[in-house]
């Protein structure tokens, strides 16, 4: 059996423009694919994520335009209601942004600062991105 991890993204929006993805959102969902047992903590910048109709605008360097832009929030959801991945966000991050709760995707599960450690002792496998 799997063991259970637990990735937290703190990084947001790190590679998102060329690969249209979060590298660690597209790796957590491809290993759960895989039979993997995995949740995802959204932390920092990266709450962001979970904000609910977010877009990103074409970019267009000299000829060439990005014409897939990264949908950060269908990713989330995606995890969330498809993948079996039980996905947190930190619920100070969100205050600190002016991020209401009813403002993010649905599914999400809230986890206060102070309850991270009870969720960290819930898995083998810790991984911070």
């Amino acid at each position: 059996m799997a063991k259970k991890s637990l990735n937290i993204v703190e990084s947001a929006y790190r590679a998102v423009i060329e690969e249209q993805d979060d590298t660690i959102l597209w790796l957590v969902a491809a290993m759960q694919a895989a039979g993997g047992n995995h949740s995802v903590v959204l932390r920092g910048n990266a709450v962001n994520y979970a904000l609910a109709g977010q877009g990103a605008p074409a970019l267009t360097v000299g000829e060439w335009q990005q014409t897939q832009a990264p949908k950060m929030d269908r990713d989330v959801a995606d995890l969330a209601d498809n993948r079996n991945v039980a996905v947190y966000v930190v619920e100070e991050d969100l205050g600190e942004r002016g991020i209401a709760v009813d403002q993010l995707v649905p599914n999400v599960r809230l986890v206060s600062r102070r309850a991270l450690p009870q969720l960290f002792a819930e898995h083998e496998v810790i991984c911070h991105w």
